[in-house]
Parts: C-alpha cells; sequence; structure tokens
C-alpha cells in the first residue's frame, strides 16, 4: 500500500507541476484519505494535506487531538498540529511561506470563509481547480480497491440476508432499519456508507424516502438501499421485496426492473461510452411502458465515497476503461402506488470485461 499511496502522490505532482501550482491545498477528508491512508472527519477544524511545489515538501496538517492517530496512519510524514485556539491559516502561512502565488483547490470544497482566510493570509493568489484531477485519478480503481469493495459487498450482503428473517408485518420501518444498522457492526463494518432506505408499500416509489414510523404491512414492496464502510470502501446494494403474496401487477414490474438490471449489467464493457450502460437499461423499460417512471441516472461511481465519478446517465460521453466501478440501479416509481429498485456493482477487469461484484439473489424474495 505505501507504493500505492506514492504513486497517487507522484501522479498527482506531476499535474501540479504541468499547472504551475506553487502549492496545493487538498482538503477533502476522502481525498487525504486516498494520498495518505489517515482516515479522519475535522468537522469544523482544520485538516489538509499539503504540497508545497516549491520546496518539495508534503505536509499533512492535523488538529492536534489526532496527532497520534496521524502519525501511527499517514504515508505523509511531515504532520503539522494545529491547536483549537490558533488560527490554522496562520499556521500554514508560517509553515509554507509567503513566496505563493498560485494556489491549487478542490474548489467543490472550499468554501466562502476558508477563500476569505487564504486571501487574508496569502495576497494576490491565483487559483486552480484541481478537484477535477482528483476526481479523475480516484475514477480510476485498482486491483486492491475493488477487493476492499468486494469485502464491503459480501458484508451488506451478508446483512441483507440476515436482516430480512427479521422482518415482521406491523413492524416499522425505523425498528427494522436498526436492525440492520445493528447487524452492519457486527458483521465488521465501521458503520453505513449513507442513510440506510427501507421503504414499504406506496412509499417506496420514493427513490430516496426516509423510514419512518409507517408499519410494514401484508402486500405491500419493501426497497431496502443500504450499504457499509469496510477499511475506508463503500458497497452500495439495493433489493426489493414484497410481504406476503405479490399481485400481478407487482410481479409485472418487478420483473421488468429485474431485466432492465440484467441488461445494464451485461452492457458493461471497455471501449463503450458510459452512457449506453444506462441506455441498454432505461429501453427495457421504456419497451414495457414505464419510462414515465424512471426519471433519473441508472448508476454512479462507487469507492471511497458512496457516490463518486463516473455519473452514469445516458447523455455521458465517457470512454469506459477497465479500472472503473459503478453501480446499476434501474427503477420503476409510481407515486401513490409504490416502486422497484434492484442494484448491482460492477468493475471493469483488467480484460476490459463487466465483472459483476454483487451476488445476492435476484429473483422476487416473499417475506413471511
Amino acid at each position: 500500500m505505501q507504493e500505492q499511496y506514492q504513486n497517487r502522490l507522484n501522479e498527482l505532482k506531476k499535474y501540479l507541476e504541468n499547472q504551475n501550482v506553487d502549492i496545493a491545498i487538498i482538503k477533502d477528508p476522502k481525498n487525504v484519505f486516498y494520498y495518505t491512508g489517515f482516515n479522519s472527519n475535522p468537522h469544523e477544524r482544520f485538516m489538509a494535506l499539503v504540497m508545497d511545489l516549491n520546496k518539495g515538501n508534503q505536509y499533512l496538517f492535523v488538529p492536534a487531538l489526532d496527532q497520534e492517530i496521524a502519525e501511527n496512519d499517514s504515508f505523509v510524514k511531515k504532520i503539522v498540529t494545529i491547536s483549537d485556539e490558533v488560527n490554522p491559516y496562520k499556521v500554514l502561512k508560517d509553515t509554507i511561506g509567503e513566496s505563493v502565488q498560485t494556489i491549487g483547490l478542490e474548489t467543490k470544497v472550499i468554501s466562502l470563509y476558508q477563500h476569505e482566510q487564504l486571501n487574508l493570509f496569502f495576497t494576490d493568489l491565483n487559483y486552480k481547480n484541481i478537484g477535477d484531477f482528483i476526481s479523475q485519478q480516484r475514477m480510476k480503481k485498482s486491483q486492491e480497491e475493488c477487493s476492499k469493495i468486494q469485502t464491503a459487498i459480501h458484508v451488506i450482503e451478508k446483512v441483507m440476508a440476515e436482516g430480512i428473517k427479521k422482518v415482521k408485518a406491523g413492524m416499522t420501518e425505523q425498528d427494522f432499519t436498526a436492525e440492520l444498522e445493528f447487524l452492519m457492526r457486527k458483521f465488521g463494518a465501521a458503520g453505513p456508507s449513507f442513510s440506510t432506505i427501507v421503504l414499504s408499500g406506496e412509499k417506496a416509489s420514493l427513490p430516496h424516502g426516509s423510514p419512518d414510523q409507517k408499519t410494514i404491512n401484508q402486500g405491500d414492496f419493501l426497497l431496502i438501499d443500504m450499504g457499509v464502510i469496510v477499511d475506508g470502501y463503500c458497497s452500495d446494494i439495493t433489493r426489493t421485496f414484497v410481504i406476503g403474496e405479490e399481485t400481478a401487477k407487482q410481479r409485472e414490474i418487478y420483473e421488468i426492473v429485474r431485466k432492465s438490471t440484467e441488461a445494464g449489467v451485461n452492457a458493461c464493457k471497455a471501449g463503450i461510452r458510459i452512457g449506453e450502460v444506462d441506455i441498454a437499461a432505461r429501453n427495457v423499460i421504456k419497451e414495457a411502458g414505464y419510462g414515465q417512471y424512471f426519471n433519473n441516472r441508472v448508476g454512479h461511481g462507487l469507492g471511497i465515497d458512496v457516490h463518486e465519478e463516473p455519473s452514469v446517465h445516458e447523455n455521458n460521453d465517457l470512454i469506459v476503461e477497465s479500472g472503473l466501478l459503478f453501480t446499476i440501479e434501474p427503477g420503476i416509481y409510481i407515486p401513490g402506488y409504490g416502486g422497484v429498485r434492484i442494484e448491482e456493482n460492477v468493475y471493469i477487469d483488467e480484460e476490459g470485461n463487466g465483472k459483476q461484484l454483487t451476488s445476492f439473489p435476484t429473483e422476487l424474495i416473499r417475506i413471511g
């Protein structure tokens, strides 16, 4: 892993040199983890990987309370600690010096306040956005990264298998969510990779709805969308079940979505536009007459963040290549009735083939 961190930093350094950047300030905690192995949420405190191109130095600025963990975990060994009573931007200036004209920043991450502080301590600055390069670098996953995501998938599929045994008609969505998140920890996850989605009955028509005190009832669709973080990497899987016996319409909708997901997975290979993956899945739903009930993209990249590049939508012209890892998750969502989503995770392997990493059954499963 040490070699991997060095290679990532070398790629970034080469890019920064080509952009004539004097220093780069990388503040997104997930990006800091990607380059250093140090994984922490600083909340309101200042934390950053700082690359000083002028002097050839790399620093990890961390809150003082994180010093021990940073010294143990970080590949970058020049640790600068910042105590709560000092201005971190003054510490940054004291460490770097004043001969700075161009700063590389993740412009999607930097707040207006942080921008004001940089202007206060470094005058006459130019800024260059380096966030897009970092996103592109992270988009291509190594075999080691794929293995970590595969481990996170194994854990969440175990949670799914055990969790559905605990569903009972009359249980609330929130109670069932609590059971699932208990199992995540029990099976070794650091926690959920996003807020667990458990939706039943007509609420299953809400693609990103939230579980509440609604009871899970006989005849309901039960949509479960969840993932875990293991060793810093995320999984994300969705399955939809029926409580009791399904109706003919429920069976019809379910089978259309199942075929749509399968078509999306089968389309995955190097050399095509990634938009073609969305189109392959979407066409199944359109041709079945339910196109108006699927109005979002078919998937997204998956890695250190649960939502990363690439965005798998029909107008994305990115050419698929080895190393991409993303979700395929079409759905049909009918307001006032309910909905179905089935989600797989796919990796484009070294031969350029789409390798499905998820294995939980997609046949309709009746619960209770």
